[in-house]
């Protein structure tokens, strides 16, 4: 998609541009996010440089540094964005914003010895890392 983007719109605003990424190229990068998450760096580094070269396409901000990129297309990074999607949907799950029919149930923890609040979530432990890193980690079977 980036690619196409490339090739078809040689001199494109800015705003123009960031329309076509959030819709064309991000879509792509974020699909299924709260299904399977990128744990390990060289898969998130792959992804960054996905937004990485994606910005270099704007000629107004082509030699300024990633950061700064980002800073001026106001764009987060795409880990931010994985992690702030996470929360967004633990939050519906915890406050009943789906059909409890079918949505996941996440275990509460039960225990107070510890200080923490009535919202603490309890998490089970896994031998592969396969299941550690999903976002269900906490619904039990």
């Amino acid at each position: 998609m980036l690619g196409l983007i490339k090739r078809n719109f040689i001199h494109v605003y800015t705003d123009a541009f960031l329309q076509l990424y959030k819709t064309l190229v991000r879509s792509h990068l974020e699909y299924a996010n709260c299904i399977w998450n990128h744990y390990r760096q060289h898969l998130i580094k792959d992804f960054e440089k996905i937004q990485m070269r994606a910005s270099r396409l704007i000629p107004d901000v082509k030699n300024l540094k990633y950061e700064e990129r980002l800073r001026y297309l106001k764009l987060p990074t795409l880990k931010y964005r994985r992690i702030r999607g996470d929360m967004i949907q633990v939050y519906k799950l915890l406050y009943n914003k789906y059909d409890s029919n079918v949505s996941l149930h996440l275990d509460r923890s039960v225990g107070n010895r510890t200080r923490g609040n009535s919202l603490k979530l309890c998490t089970k432990r896994f031998q592969y890392d396969l299941r550690k890193y999903t976002f269900t980690v906490s619904q039990s079977y």
